[in-house]
């Protein structure tokens, strides 16, 4: 429009050929600036799915943070069980995790700023089963795998290019727990740098630990902490580990008893266990078991799913002290919430229900922490993880 306005002003001022040049070098870059500011503000949302049954791999839609519109999805990139995944620091790549056959790998892509399509660049082993979550240290020097089934983690180093290169440390847990079908290993289920990046902790179901090891970018080294790991109640199975925004708060999803539990950071680094709560309403008395937790931008809520219950439960978490309130539960939808994010100007949360093949999109209340279904949803066959992307 503004383009279409000064060709008519150069024209009225202008004679012959001089109005016609300026004119067409002026539209030549409005259309620049338009497709560099198009670009700039371009956010996608990435949903990680599990092949099979109408999936073909990572799906891509586009989203308007300012009404909370979702796209159609599109594919992005095929790819076996792509179920995880993570964006690169630069927003030049994507990470995912294929949990498909006797082969577990890591996958990079490309991301296309533009289009949100991917393209493949190269895999390489998880060295280890069951690969099913995966982290990038903030500098961008490796990936680090968390192996479900082997109950180990592995570290990728990272070219400077985006590539991955093959594992260069891979350490495999020991121990077990009380829960006699799901514990009798180790099972490593999530992968968590820390403000510094210079921990990473690794959520172990099998075990009921939380696994820290201290992290090396130079070095490309993993090497366990002091204390090597912080102990939650037995038959607890962590799942999943979020850090609010300062750093000085952790929470830690547990699957198997559908609770969250609180832990202080230290200003020394080391960890106080403060409180576990339900993620369920008391009356409720089916099975049931919790999947993510995420922390609201402003650190004031902390939201957990919960599966069998088909929720998502919501905390109001003290600025202090991170002590948590429970809020009450929020029905997904759908059905299995495996996974859910919350966008990153903390007004609207996408719920991803793997076993209904949708997503639905929740407004946040900012006073209240309160999700109100805003009506939305997309197909999505069987979704496991949702990222959101913004081009830069």
């Amino acid at each position: 429009m503004l383009a279409r306005r000064l060709f008519s002003f150069s024209f009225s001022r202008w004679p012959g050929l001089l109005a016609v040049t300026v004119a067409v070098f002026t539209m030549s870059l409005l259309g620049d600036f338009e497709r560099a500011f198009a670009k700039e503000t371009t956010k996608f949302v990435y949903f990680g799915t599990y092949t099979g049954s109408g999936s073909e791999g990572i799906y891509v839609s586009t989203w308007d943070a300012a009404t909370g519109k979702l796209g159609e999805p599109q594919l992005a990139a095929k790819s076996a069980s792509p179920s995880f995944l993570a964006i690169h620091p630069q927003k030049t790549h994507l990470y995912a995790v294929c949990e498909s056959g006797t082969t577990q790998s890591v996958r990079a892509f490309t991301i296309n700023a533009e289009t949100g399509l991917l393209t493949p660049v190269n895999d390489q082993s998880s060295k280890g089963e069951a690969a099913c979550h995966l982290a990038i240290d903030r500098n961008a020097s490796a990936v680090v795998v968390a192996n479900y089934t082997s109950g180990s983690v592995s570290l990728l180093p990272l070219d400077g290019k985006g590539k991955l290169l093959p594992a260069k440390v891979t350490i495999t847990h020991k121990g077990q727990s009380v829960n006699p079908n799901r514990q009798k290993g180790p099972h490593a289920h999530c992968t968590k740098f820390d403000l510094s990046g210079k921990r990473v902790l690794v959520a172990d179901l099998g075990t009921d630990d939380v696994f820290i090891y201290d992290f090396d970018g130079a070095k490309q080294t993993l090497i366990p902490s002091k204390p090597k790991s912080l102990k939650l109640a037995p038959g607890s199975g962590p799942r999943h580990v979020a850090f609010s925004p300062d750093g000085k708060h952790l929470y830690v999803i547990n699957e198997l008893l559908s609770t969250v539990t609180q832990f202080e950071v230290g200003t020394d680094g080391r960890f106080a266990e403060c409180q576990t709560l339900s993620t369920l309403p008391a009356e409720f008395k089916g099975e049931n078991t919790t999947a993510e937790v995420v922390v609201h931008p402003s650190g004031r809520f902390v939201y957990g799913s919960n599966r069998g219950h088909d929720s998502i439960a919501a905390f109001k978490a003290d600025p202090a002290s991170g002590e948590l309130t429970a809020l009450g539960q929020t029905p997904t939808g759908g059905k299995v919430p495996r996974n859910f994010n919350i966008d990153p100007t903390g007004h609207f949360l996408l719920a991803a229900n793997q076993d209904s093949d949708d997503v639905f999109v929740f407004g946040i209340d900012q006073e209240t922490g309160k999700l109100n279904p805003t009506g939305q949803k997309v197909v999505v066959h069987k979704p496991v993880c949702v990222v959101f992307y913004q081009a830069e």
